[in-house]
């Protein structure tokens, strides 16, 4: 990570409109807000627009940011808010046949999941049920500010994290099941 001197350099350049630092803030922060726009996507296009929606709402209101502030929660909120407008423009009715599984993983097999088999996971979910669950669990919003932000009910949201927990443990079961008992 860049010293908080070099940082407020980039930060200022930006705020001037000056190319190269936004160029350099983009390098800087890329990998950052991709892992986050990664958990609201189903692609990685998708979140490669997410993202670059995200750095133009980042260079239009940079008057917005107060330089006596970390920048990385502020620039998190709007990728966060980002992929949010992007779900919202996108979102489609989908019909979603849950099936029964009573099936409960061992704990090694869960420890040794890496980013790509969470990624692969998240992404089996319905739309809705993805972006409630990264709101809930990840970003660690409450239900009443996810439905305020999805314009749903309360309600509706916590019943949107209850299935998409429930489908995340049958998608595990789906795709890891095997490949354990293989391993014993």
């Amino acid at each position: 990570m860049l010293l908080d001197s070099e940082l407020i350099k980039i930060l200022k350049g930006c705020l001037n409109n000056k190319l190269k630092y936004q160029e350099m803030l983009y390098k800087q922060f890329y990998s950052y807000g991709m892992s986050i726009c990664l958990r609201y996507t189903y692609s990685k296009d998708e979140a490669v627009e997410v993202l670059n929606d995200s750095y133009l709402k980042v260079f239009e209101n940079f008057k917005g940011f107060d330089f006596e502030k970390e920048f990385k929660p502020w620039f998190r909120q709007i990728v966060v808010n980002t992929a949010i407008d992007y779900y919202r423009k996108n979102s489609k009715i989908k019909i979603w046949y849950e099936e029964e599984t009573n099936f409960e993983p061992e704990p090694d097999a869960v420890d040794n999941l890496n980013v790509e088999d969470i990624l692969k996971l998240l992404n089996e979910l319905p739309e809705i049920y993805r972006v409630t669950f990264n709101l809930y669990e990840i970003e660690g919003y409450k239900h009443e500010e996810i439905a305020q932000m999805l314009n749903i009910a309360v309600s509706s949201s916590r019943v949107n994290l209850t299935r998409a927990k429930k489908l995340l443990r049958a998608a595990f079961v789906k795709h890891f099941e095997f490949e354990y008992y293989e391993a014993i």
